[in-house]
């Protein structure tokens, strides 16, 4: 009966121990399920962000969709003035080579002015070496000698000082041509600076004479607009193996002096402007009395459009004609369209 008993109290003893196991795994259970709800809260937060800040980009990329077609038409713009500035650079740009070369010329002469210093620094240095040398051989010898050598001592103070007169003459000339090399450098800003403030102010006028010119002459076939020149075909202006002009080009220049006319009134009278003419032939050569090749031809035709245009009230001293016979085609082909199209009088309002 007793061992019984302690049975039952043992069985009895052992269940608050499962309670408790119990006990214990709920409330981890209950922790797990709130750190996974804490967890899938902070998930949607960040997702909810992440969305806007995707929201914002997407945005952000059409605005600079927008502004990257803006530019490119900006660019495009710049691009036809670039084309329209190409000629007038071109100029420039030899007036700069010219620049330069009288630089280097005047380096050149500062040069040469300082190796002939050079060589006479040398010839008396070798004097002086030589006179020293002298000296000491002469202190070898007697007294009778002594008078000789104070002679020789003389000559080589006078020596020494005109080596000290020397150098600094060459310290001097240094100075000058460093004084020179700056000024030059000036000048050449200075030029650049003028330059293109003079550019800037003709190119105004410019496009506002070119602008017209396509207005009154964008029907016409036979003329043709490159960069910063308007091209006539000779077919148009000239008969064939002539220089005079024929009716139908006269009323096309005729036009052409109207609206400069008009432009040239309003540029100011510093701005230093030239229509420049020029005439453009074939390979076909040309053998007639009055055109023994075609270079008179060429040069020819461009003066009788200058002359046509003097007397349509354009300034003489705002023109100049020149003629280029055949070196300069516009299509290199052997072909009668080549021909046709490397006939021409081209017209181009540039720079004096």
């Amino acid at each position: 009966m007793s061992t019984g008993g302690r049975r039952i109290r043992r069985h009895i003893d052992v269940w608050p121990g499962y309670v408790d196991v119990l006990s214990s795994l709920l409330i981890l259970v209950i922790f797990v399920l709130m750190l996974f709800t804490f967890s899938q809260f902070l998930l949607s937060q960040l997702l909810s962000s992440q969305e806007s800040e995707l929201g914002v980009l997407h945005r952000r990329i059409a605005e600079l969709t927008k502004l990257l077609g803006l530019e490119q038409q900006k660019a495009t713009d710049l691009t036809q003035h670039i084309d329209q500035l190409s000629g007038l650079i071109t100029s420039l740009m030899e007036e700069k080579f010219e620049l330069t070369g009288r630089v280097e010329e005047l380096t050149r002469q500062g040069q040469a002015n300082l190796e002939q210093r050079d060589i006479r620094i040398q010839a008396l240095t070798a004097l002086v070496g030589e006179r020293e040398k002298a000296l000491d051989e002469q202190q070898q010898l007697s007294a009778s000698a002594q008078a000789e050598v104070a002679l020789l001592n003389r000559q080589i103070d006078a020596l020494r000082s005109q080596l000290q007169e020397i150098g600094q003459a060459l310290a001097v000339a240094e100075q000058d041509k460093a004084a020179q090399q700056v000024q030059i450098e000036d000048l050449g800003k200075r030029l650049n600076v003028a330059l293109a403030r003079e550019v800037n102010r003709l190119e105004k006028y410019r496009s506002e004479f070119f602008g017209r010119l396509r207005e009154v002459l964008a029907d016409n076939p036979s003329v043709r607009i490159v960069g910063d020149r308007f091209l006539f075909q000779s077919e148009l202006l000239f008969g064939s193996g002539s220089a005079t002009l024929g009716e139908g080009g006269s009323q096309e220049l005729a036009k052409l002096a109207g609206s400069l006319r008009e432009v040239a009134a309003r540029i100011p009278s510093d701005i230093d402007w030239v229509l420049q003419v020029e005439g453009h032939t074939d390979r076909v050569p040309i053998k007639t009395a009055e055109f023994p090749s075609n270079w008179e031809l060429s040069t020819a035709r461009a003066v009788s459009v200058v002359r046509f245009l003097i007397a349509q009230g354009i300034p003489a001293n705002r023109l100049s004609a020149a003629g280029f016979a055949e070196l300069r085609p516009i299509a290199p082909e052997n072909t009668p369209e080549a021909y046709r199209k490397n006939r021409r009088i081209e017209i181009r309002l540039t720079s004096g």
